[in-house]
């Protein structure tokens, strides 16, 4: 059966919130629906991974703004502050150090 949506891409992706309103600037047809629950988590980590995926790709800074705005969502998803994050991050620094001195693990024995 055709219809209106016949030629439009597949993306099956969760997306940033205002997207549906620039499309429908852009006089553009789109079809949305929402994810809760454990599936929304699952639509955020593939969101996570698909920022990750782009910014190795590109090495693009804005990438890493991306990546950012999903972990944003992932803190409110576990009900924790950017702060508790941040103080998470300084505990394991601490503990185990940063990744500033390009250290590269070869071996270690088990």
């Amino acid at each position: 059966m055709e219809g209106r949506f016949t030629d439009m891409k597949e993306y099956n992706k969760l997306i940033r919130d205002r997207i549906p309103e620039i499309l429908e600037d852009a006089g553009k047809d789109y079809e949305t629906t929402t994810v809760e629950g454990r599936d929304y988590l699952a639509a955020l980590k593939d969101k996570l991974k698909e920022e990750v995926d782009e910014y190795r790709e590109e090495e693009d800074v804005e990438e890493l703004a991306d990546i950012l705005e999903v972990i944003e969502a992932l803190l409110d998803w576990h009900d924790i502050s950017r702060e508790e994050l941040e103080e998470l991050r300084r505990e394991k620094r601490k503990e185990r150090g940063g990744f500033a001195r390009g250290l590269y693990l070869l071996r270690a024995e088990e």
